[in-house]
């Protein structure tokens, strides 16, 4: 369902896109590549210069590798547009200090105290926040089993994917419907009893 119709006429000014892609490579790790851009639709004038309607002001690419653990072992930024040349574009290497970190152990709170505010760039910043969830969307069914076994020997443990957001938590009904082995009573349906 698209979002409801807009109340008054609209003028498109600005697009944030963001990409992400995975890719699972040979030697057994993961590529995570991500890239934003802002694109104004009329001409921009930045301390720097005038940036031409439909030329990215930014264009900025950050590639984490990853083992099927989430460690990232590699990482690497690159700036092909920014606001302020030979300025922005500099800090590429410093994206360095993601190693170390997993995608599901305090990554966010790392990439906060590693590289916000002038240890970074913003933008870069930001973008890296959305590295846990699309990987984990990227191992779905290739490196995490997201489905219910029909016997015990299939599956031993909870799917990855149960109590990590309201549709899928065990003591609901979409649990109840689609994972029955794993759902649970509802507290208050439990503590009534």
């Amino acid at each position: 369902m698209p979002l409801s119709p807009p109340l008054s006429r609209r003028a498109l000014k600005h697009t944030r896109a963001i990409q992400i892609e995975a890719f699972a490579r040979d030697d057994g790790l993961w590529d995570i590549d991500a890239h934003i851009t802002d694109i104004k639709t009329r001409d921009t004038r930045l301390a720097s210069g005038i940036r031409p309607a439909g030329q990215p002001v930014h264009n900025l690419w950050l590639r984490i590798t990853v083992d099927t653990a989430l460690n990232v072992v590699d990482a690497e930024a690159v700036s092909d547009a920014v606001p302020y040349p030979n300025y922005c574009d500099t800090i590429g290497p410093d994206y360095k200090k993601l190693v170390g970190l997993n995608l599901l152990k305090g990554f966010r709170e790392g990439v906060k105290q590693r590289l916000s505010g002038i240890k970074g760039c913003t933008h870069i910043t930001e973008l890296a926040a959305v590295l846990p969830t699309a990987t984990i969307q990227a191992f779905a069914g290739d490196v995490l089993d997201t489905r219910d076994g029909a016997s015990t020997e299939e599956q031993s443990h909870k799917p990855f994917q149960l109590d990590r957001c309201h549709a899928l938590r065990t003591d609901g009904e979409a649990v109840a419907k689609f994972y029955p082995r794993w759902a649970v009573k509802p507290l208050a349906a439990s503590e009534s009893s």
